[in-house]
């Protein structure tokens, strides 16, 4: 039962086969097994890295399992169609389409699996990517936002070195008025005298100035602080939103792409692994000698050949003596007076009736 599976796999003439030695039979057997097990790890492959795009299971093996499918058909197609011939150059000019053929499909398999077994370093590679991506969206980001933010904190310390400037004219004009009280300044007389009370008020008139300026000056600040926080927490909600997106940066391109960044001969080993496996069957059939199952389909091929190119023979000859007896039939048959004197009979009648026809057409014109 499992042979006669194997045997199917390897796209052998079941019918032929069954009357050639068993051990020929294992032989095929032994090519459809490679056959199967080829298209088993595709179909592997192909899930996994199918998961990794569309993140679910039954999705993954379905296609999975077409793949596997298309890649069974394929191995079984190029295994069926290489003939043992005398020559081993004729064989392998035969094969060479199908062994490149081989490296693709070998090439395909091989990449999804080499991303399952160096699945940890891969995510270490993506880990330090998302992590540089993270520095680096925020400081894109931030370009959006601190150029607004600096330009109001440039208007709040203006309003703050406004403020500032006020107290030291004010603290200046109270040194004067005291100094002026004391005698050590101004006049130099000791007491409150007018120019002491002219200094007083100016003072008193610059630190109302001076309230007033600080408590407009708070409110402007206290609106500009507003508008910095407002920006801050735009700043923060634009770099929560767009994380998501570089938390889901491990798609099949960039696994892919990180796994190139890894050693390459660890993946360069597994692939001659699969291209072994792909190619084996080829190799095999290639290296072995010509069987009896070969010898039996050349020759049924050769029955085959023969009948048709009989076939094709007679239709020609029959073609050609039926040109050649119609040629002299119709010969004679144009040397008859009979058959003269009934088709001039009946061009002339056909002659008078278009005349006829002719006239009446003319008379109703008129």
């Amino acid at each position: 039962m499992l042979q006669r599976f194997f045997i199917f796999c390897s796209g052998a003439d079941t019918d032929i086969l069954s009357n050639c030695s068993n051990g020929e039979r294992n032989k095929y057997a032994g090519i459809g097994a490679t056959v199967f097990f080829t298209a088993v790890m595709a179909f592997i492959a192909s899930g996994y890295a199918l998961y990794t795009v569309f993140d679910n299971v039954y999705t993954a093996i379905f296609f999975g399992f077409i793949w596997g499918l298309l890649i069974f058909n394929l191995d079984r197609y190029i295994v069926s169609t290489i003939k043992k011939k005398d020559s081993f150059k004729s064989e392998l000019l035969q094969a060479a389409p199908r062994i490149v053929l081989a490296v693709i499909i070998a090439i395909v398999i091989s990449k999804p699996l080499e991303m399952k077994i160096f699945e940890k370093e891969i995510n270490q590679v993506l880990l330090e990517e998302k992590n540089a991506m993270t520095l680096e969206n925020k400081e894109q980001l931030a370009l959006q936002y601190t150029p607004k933010k600096e330009a109001l904190q440039g208007e709040i310390t203006a309003l703050k070195n406004e403020i500032s400037t006020k107290e030291a004219e004010t603290n200046a004009l109270y040194n004067t008025y005291i100094s002026e009280a004391e005698g050590t300044a101004g006049t130099g007389l000791l007491g409150k005298g007018p120019v002491y009370k002219e200094k007083r008020e100016k003072h008193d008139a610059y630190l109302q100035e001076l309230q007033a300026l600080k408590e407009t000056n708070a409110a402007k600040i206290a609106g500009l602080e507003n508008q910095i926080t407002a920006l801050d927490q735009a700043y923060g909600s634009a770099v929560v939103s767009s994380q998501p997106i570089i938390d889901g940066f491990d798609g099949l391109m960039a696994r892919i792409n990180a796994l190139d960044k890894l050693p390459w001969l660890p993946s360069f080993f597994i692939f001659l692994l699969f291209l072994s496996i792909e190619t084996a069957p080829i190799i095999a059939k290639l290296l072995a000698p010509k069987g009896e199952y070969d010898f039996k389909v050349e020759e049924a091929e050769s029955v085959v050949a023969t009948w048709v190119t009989q076939k094709v023979a007679q239709r020609k000859l029959l073609m050609a003596t039926d040109s050649a007896m119609n040629q002299e039939i119709y010969e004679d048959i144009k040397s008859e007076e009979e058959l003269y004197r009934y088709k001039k009979e009946k061009a002339e009648e056909l002659l008078r009736l278009q005349a006829n026809a002719f006239h009446q057409t003319q008379t109703k014109g008129l």
